[in-house]
């Protein structure tokens, strides 16, 4: 498994609206140049986040994004699953029920469902808060 760019600055995004979020809303371009990434791939990224549960948006002066809930509400796992559009690491693991004709007779099945348990068990386990008590605390994450 992968993860874009798009996951990735996704998750740095966010960690930054989380450090500012006692200034209100923040400006995209002040996002932009703390993370030095371009604003014009942040606005892709916007839109893909850009949901009632995540994000809130003002527009005009003052205007910005902050974060819908607390920090501790956003998980790594959500929010790569949003940009990434899932976690599984073979397409049979996608959908709730395995639709593969071959998932019976499947001997390495159990290999894949194994790592994806872990992977999922993992990212959902880390919140936007704990990675910025790690950034201050220098905590330790183990699997």
């Amino acid at each position: 498994m992968k993860i874009s760019t798009k996951g990735r600055y996704a998750l740095r995004f966010l960690i930054d609206l989380a450090e500012h979020q006692q200034e209100g809303f923040v400006a995209l371009k002040d996002i932009a140049n703390r993370q030095d990434l371009s604003k014009k791939y942040l606005e892709q990224i916007v839109s893909v986040l850009n949901k009632p549960n995540i994000l809130i948006a003002n527009r005009g002066f003052q205007g910005g994004y902050k974060l819908a809930q607390e920090p501790s509400c956003y998980t790594v796992g959500d929010i790569l699953r949003i940009t990434e559009g899932g976690l599984a690491p073979i397409t049979c693991l996608e959908n709730e029920v395995n639709m593969c004709d071959r998932c019976d007779k499947c001997e390495t099945l159990f290999v894949w469902q194994g790592l994806y348990d872990t992977i999922t068990e993992y990212l959902d386990s880390i919140t936007l808060q704990d990675i910025i008590d790690n950034k201050n605390n220098n905590l330790d994450f183990v699997i």
